[in-house]
């Protein structure tokens, strides 16, 4: 048998220890002969890995202890490493990848299991999902439903009438998926004391119909009136506390089955964070979460700051939004829309921003602001660059959430200064039909993986579901075709490469959590995250990519997916 070096007995050594040691890679049965016995709990063979480490970015086998990756190297050296104890597992040359991290998105499941889901495809198909509702609502309390896509209805647009003609005596809301505009019936209206000459208030608007009457969607801020009239559903703190729990669970287990180890929750609740702990005590938690709080004023109150967790849940930092949305045609960008004179909303002013980003730089958080529109980016980057000014950090890695339409001199601050941006990665795929309203010229500069990638910023990837589906093959083949579900295709210059979206899908996201020493590759040391695909992305057909089978998702070297009895 082979001799270890000094340095492999070393990293060897340290992990049979149960000493992270990132960047030790295998040394084949060698381990046996010096005496020290390594005993992995799980082994993987005959698979086609793609490591995402630039050491060694192909292997065969794989080797686990203590939810660690203890040995990664070729198959005849890692399957040495068996005991009787070992489980091993033939992957049948099956392709194995980093667990998938998505960088921004929305975990709750609330809404999922007991919310009147909009997703729907016709006025009729919504107005009778607001009637069953409503049948089973105490009269004059709110019928609320959410998951709503303007652009996707055969017979669009929604209008109040239709949510009247519905539901006549109850105050409506039908959100929409992308979480900046809603749609309220008259009831509504009448309750929150909006007129038709009601003026649209600072950062928000009431939009309106051809006659000039409210067509019944409201954007932004606008809705902050309709927050407390009517009655609303009631539950104890108890039952509050339940039906968070089990949307934890609920979600967790549809985002393990879609290859996603790890998530950034990007506007986390208190009551959001308490779901997270409840589901992880309780064994109900398959992924990692690094979580983006708002408000954050409870744990700052408290002397926490950004770091504060452990490797399944972990306060990542502070959430603002600055702008509109993308998916909603209301991001503030400095040329209008195509074919109007609308430039998109804002939702901070530039001072407000930079009070914000002072208070929580100043006091060790890490901050992510919601801006999608160009405008909305300079304005961040203006206060980032003076808060850095006051206290420097060369790697505080402040973050610009979402960051859909940039240019040179944005990119070149973003790099210059350490920002991370979290592009949609799901929205070219499925949002196609929303993409004439900005032009092809703008979507060359947006969603821009490409151009962060050659500028040497580590970009990666964002669902920020439920704007947009959350699965990452649908992401890596939106950013490598760039082409819509219809075959369209929209900003073609900034395709990459399936290499490349597999680290935006991977290390990328670990770096954007400062966490790329622990999670992102598959390397010796670092956490057991890693997912198994029926066929290797490389090969497939690039618009068949989505279609792809998850054959396992593992974390920590536990398998979350298919499901398996949950312990803790």
């Amino acid at each position: 048998m082979a001799r270890l070096s000094r340095a492999d007995f070393l990293k060897v050594s340290a992990l049979a220890l149960g000493w992270p040691a990132a960047g030790a890679s295998c040394t084949s049965a060698s381990s046996q002969s010096s005496g020290l016995r390594i005993e992995p709990d799980l082994i993987l063979v005959n698979a086609k890995i793609y490591t995402v480490d630039p050491a060694a970015p192909r292997a065969e086998a794989l080797a686990i202890k203590n939810g660690r990756f203890v040995a990664v190297g070729a198959s005849s050296d890692v399957r040495n490493l068996a005991s009787r104890r070992t489980q091993v597992i033939d992957a049948g040359g099956q392709t194995v990848t980093p667990g998938f991290i998505d960088a921004h998105c929305h975990v709750s499941g609330v809404n999922e299991l007991f919310g009147v889901n909009t997703n729907l495809r016709t006025v009729k198909a919504i107005q009778d999902a607001l009637r069953a509702r409503a049948a089973k609502t105490p009269p004059g309390q709110w019928v609320t439903a959410f998951m709503f896509d303007d652009t996707k209805l055969d017979d669009g647009p929604l209008h109040r009438r239709h949510l009247d003609e519905a539901v006549p005596d109850h105050p409506v809301s039908v959100g929409h998926r992308g979480g900046h505009t809603t749609w309220y019936n008259s009831v509504a209206f009448k309750l929150a004391g909006i007129t038709r000459t009601t003026s649209d208030p600072e950062h928000g608007r009431f939009f309106r119909d051809e006659t000039g009457q409210h067509d019944g969607r409201v954007a932004e801020r606008a809705r902050d009136v309709f927050a407390n009239v009517g009655i609303r559903e009631t539950f104890t703190a108890e039952e509050r506390r339940e039906r968070s729990r089990q949307g934890m669970r609920h979600m967790s287990e549809l985002l393990t089955a879609a290859g996603l180890t790890s998530v950034h929750d990007a506007g986390a609740s208190q009551a959001q964070l308490t779901a997270y702990l409840d589901a992880h005590h309780n064994g109900e938690l398959r992924h990692r979460a690094f979580l983006m709080m708002r408000p954050y004023d409870h744990l700052r109150d408290a002397g926490a700051y950004t770091g504060l967790g452990d490797e399944w849940v972990r306060i990542g930092g502070v959430k603002y939004a600055a702008d509109g949305s993308a998916s909603e045609r209301t991001m503030r960008m400095s040329t209008p829309y195509t074919g109007t004179t609308d430039y998109g909303i804002l939702t901070m002013t530039q001072e407000q921003i930079h009070e914000a980003v002072d208070e929580a730089h100043a006091k060790g958080w890490r901050v992510g602001i919601h801006a999608n529109g160009d405008v909305a980016i300079d304005m961040v980057l203006k206060a980032y660059e003076r808060a850095l000014a006051k206290w420097p950090d060369a790697d505080r890695r402040h973050r610009i959430e979402h960051c859909s339409l940039v240019n040179p001199d944005l990119v070149s601050r973003i790099r210059k200064h350490g920002v991370i941006p979290t592009p949609f990665w799901t929205y070219v795929y499925y949002h196609g039909e929303k993409w004439a309203n900005y032009g092809d010229e703008k979507m060359q500069s947006m969603f821009a993986h490409k151009t962060f990638l050659d500028a040497g910023v580590v970009v990666p990837g964002a669902s920020d579901y439920t704007p947009g589906p959350f699965e990452p093959l649908m992401a890596i083949q939106s950013m490598v075709t760039r082409t819509d579900y219809k075959g369209r295709v929209w900003g073609a210059s900034q395709r990459i490469s399936v290499d490349e979206a597999l680290r935006v899908a991977t290390i990328n996201g670990a770096w954007a959590s400062k966490e790329e020493r622990h999670k992102g590759s598959i390397e010796a040391g670092k956490l057991a995250d890693f997912v198994i695909l029926e066929k290797d992305p490389h090969d497939a057909p690039p618009e068949a990519i989505k279609d792809i089978t998850i054959v396992r998702t593992v974390t920590g070297g536990r398998t979350v997916f298919p499901k398996e009895p949950a312990s803790t």
